[in-house]
C-alpha cells in the first residue's frame, strides 16, 4: 500500500465530504450552513492542491485543475461571506447565502469530478 496515495485520497475525499456537508441543507435554513465547515473545506482543498503539485501525469493535471476550480470557488464563497458579514462569523442575509451556497455547489461539482478521476485512475492502475 502506498502511504502517499492514502494521504492524497484522504484529502480528496475529505474536501468532497466537507463541501457536501456545507451545502447539505436548503437555502431556507441559512443558520444550518456553518462558516467553520466552509473554512475547513477551504483548508482541506488547499492541502489537496499542495499534494497534487508534484504529479506530472495527465491525470495529475486534471486533478490539479479540478482542485484549483474548487479552491477558487470555495475561497470566493468565503470572501462573499466576509463582505456581507464584516465580522465574518454571523449568518449572511438570504440573498447572500443563496450566492454562497450556489458557488459552494459549483465547488462540489469540481470535487466530485476530482474524486471520480481519482477512483478511475485507481481502477485503471490495478489492471
Amino acid at each position: 500500500m502506498n502511504f502517499e496515495r492514502v494521504v492524497f485520497g484522504f484529502f480528496i475525499i475529505l474536501t468532497l465530504s466537507l463541501n457536501a456537508a456545507f451545502v447539505a441543507h436548503g437555502l431556507e435554513a441559512a443558520a444550518h450552513h456553518n462558516v467553520w465547515i466552509l473554512t475547513l473545506a477551504i483548508i482541506a482543498n488547499l492541502v489537496a492542491i499542495g499534494l497534487k503539485l508534484g504529479d506530472r501525469s495527465e491525470t495529475g493535471a486534471l486533478l490539479l485543475a479540478s482542485g484549483l476550480v474548487a479552491g477558487a470557488l470555495l475561497i470566493t464563497a468565503r470572501i462573499i461571506w466576509i463582505v456581507t458579514v464584516p465580522s465574518g462569523w454571523g449568518v449572511p442575509e438570504a440573498g447572500a447565502m443563496a450566492d454562497i451556497i450556489s458557488i459552494a455547489r459549483g465547488a462540489l461539482v469540481a470535487n466530485i469530478i476530482a474524486t471520480a478521476i481519482l477512483v478511475g485512475d485507481t481502477l485503471l492502475s490495478r489492471r
